[in-house]
C-alpha cells in the first residue's frame, strides 16, 4: 500500500511539473459579463499618446485608487499599466465593493468613437471567477 501512495504522488507532482499555474487554471477561469460603461476622464490625462494605442478588443486591469474626490474610484489601465481613465463615478460603487472584497475585475473594450478632440471608449467590466 506504501507504494500506491508514493506512485499517486509522482503522478500528481508529474501533472504540475514544467506548467505554469496558470496555464493549468486557465480552463477554470470563467469570465462574467457584469456591466457595460464607458472611460472617464480620457480628456484630463496628461499623456493622451495612450489613447492611440487603444483598439477595440483590448483587455484593459482595473485598479482601486485612493482618491480624495470620490473614494470608490477605480482606475483603468491599459497592457503597459498605463492609466486610460476611471470607471464612472456613477457606475462604480458596486464595482469597488468587490474589489476591495477581494474580487478581480477587468474591462474589455467595446467601441471607440472620436468625437472631434474627445476619445469615447466604451468598455465592458467582468468579474473573473474560478
Amino acid at each position: 500500500m506504501g507504494n500506491e501512495l508514493s506512485k499517486k504522488e509522482k503522478d500528481l507532482v508529474s501533472l504540475v511539473q514544467g506548467n505554469e499555474l496558470g496555464d493549468l487554471i486557465k480552463p477554470m477561469i470563467r469570465e462574467i459579463h457584469l456591466f457595460d460603461s464607458f472611460v472617464a476622464g480620457t480628456t484630463h490625462l496628461e499623456d493622451k499618446s495612450v489613447l492611440e494605442n487603444v483598439n477595440v478588443g483590448d483587455m484593459l486591469s482595473m485598479q482601486r485608487e485612493d482618491n480624495k474626490f470620490d473614494s470608490n474610484a477605480i482606475l483603468i489601465l491599459n497592457a503597459d499599466k498605463k492609466k486610460l481613465g476611471y470607471v464612472p463615478e456613477k457606475d462604480n460603487v458596486v464595482f469597488a465593493r468587490l474589489m476591495d472584497a477581494g474580487k478581480l475585475l477587468k474591462a474589455k473594450v467595446s467601441k471607440i468613437e472620436q468625437k472631434g478632440s474627445f476619445t469615447q471608449i466604451s468598455v465592458e467590466i467582468f468579474l473573473v471567477d474560478l
